[in-house]
């Protein structure tokens, strides 16, 4: 099974999966993928408009399977300046709380997993549980596992 994360978070006949966060530009003013209580949905043709950040492989678990990380150019260009996510990066950076109340919204992300049997649903219930666990040992670097996205770094 593969897995791909626009973070945290790639769909072909071999049965991949796909995890996900996207973009919030503004408490008023979300992405097409964010509606107003911030439930994800997978964008339309992201392996064309997006950035291969980088692949993960997770063993076993919920997740298991080949994990491929995407996120916009503009996150690629502002990490390389800064060193962090802004927010609103597509890998759902979410600085200002907004859905406090959304149970797969917190520490500063929005988290989705997408899988091929169902394309249009995040299967995730509760980031705590369900992302948590595996994005523990990052959480120095903002729950990010970026040493392997080469993408991220400066040529």
């Amino acid at each position: 099974m593969r897995i791909v994360y626009f973070f945290r978070y790639f769909l072909s006949v071999l049965g991949l999966a796909v995890a996900m966060v996207l973009p919030v530009h503004a408490a008023d003013s979300f992405s097409p993928n964010v509606d107003s209580e911030g439930n994800i949905s997978l964008p339309d043709d992201f392996w064309r408009n997006m950035v291969h950040l980088g692949s993960w492989f997770v063993p076993e678990g919920g997740a298991s399977g080949f994990h491929d990380v995407y996120t916009e150019v503009e996150t690629v260009d502002a990490y390389r300046r800064t060193g962090q996510f802004p927010d609103g990066a597509r890998l759902v950076k979410d600085t200002k709380d907004r859905f406090g109340n959304n149970p797969v919204w917190g520490d500063g992300w929005g988290w989705a997993l997408f899988k091929t049997d169902q394309p249009k649903r995040n299967v995730a219930t509760d980031y705590k549980s369900d992302c948590l666990g595996c994005h523990t040992p990052v959480k120095v670097r903002d729950w990010v596992y970026v040493e392997g996205y080469p993408t991220l770094n400066k040529p």
